[in-house]
């Protein structure tokens, strides 16, 4: 195909990246994490994420305030936080790396191998941090999903339920991860064309011209 070149591998896996680093990001400070909803007051909807706890009424609208204590924090949110912000800050690197490495961004050294270093580490840091947004999310569903179904509460007091920036963060997580995937992909093209156009014996093809004379 025309369209599928290394350069559009490496676009397309720059734009995946970045969109899994910024809706990370959002997910981060979403305080919306866990929902729960009184079935004795149904005018008030609670919200708990990371950093604030919020409360939805009617007739206020929504108020939040920032965690007290982090000592008093759970420990999955207090994990949470910490891996948070090593997914921003290596999904970052990543988006700096790999923009070194593609092709028409001048560097200070044009050389292929470089370029692919910086590719394959780009690579390499957005799994890193998809890998350290799934986590995360993961924990705190997990144990979102232990309390819910203890047996030791009583049944009319209310349960914490997923929230919406649960699944903005699996979004996110399986984004950074497939942007890595793709500077991987964009990597063995590049070294394909290069075989190809350079040739099995990695001597580069020159067209060869029958002398002619005329007589």
């Amino acid at each position: 195909m025309v369209l599928l070149t290394t350069k559009t591998m490496q676009r397309t896996a720059v734009f995946v990246t970045f969109g899994g680093l910024v809706t990370s990001l959002i997910t981060t400070f979403l305080p919306l994490w866990k929902t729960m909803n009184s079935d004795l007051n149904e005018v008030e909807n609670w919200y708990s994420g990371l950093w604030h706890m919020c409360l939805y009424t009617e007739e206020v609208g929504v108020q939040c305030k920032a965690y007290d204590s982090l000592l008093g924090l759970p420990a999955d949110l207090r994990i949470s936080r910490v891996l948070m912000l090593v997914s921003i800050c290596t999904g970052v690197l990543a988006l700096l790396a790999a923009m070194r490495g593609l092709d028409g961004v001048r560097v200070s050294s044009d050389r292929c191998a470089k370029r692919r270093s910086f590719l394959i580490l780009g690579g390499v840091l957005s799994w890193v941090a998809g890998v350290t947004t799934l986590a995360p999310v993961s924990i705190v569903a997990y144990t979102t999903v232990v309390e819910f179904w203890d047996g030791g509460f009583p049944d009319v007091m209310p349960r914490w339920e997923y929230g919406e920036a649960m699944f903005s963060g699996w979004f996110g997580g399986l984004a950074l991860l497939a942007g890595g995937t793709l500077f991987f992909v964009a990597v063995c093209m590049a070294d394909y064309e290069l075989r190809t156009t350079n040739g099995p014996h990695g001597t580069h093809r020159t067209p060869q011209y029958r002398r002619t004379e005329v007589l």
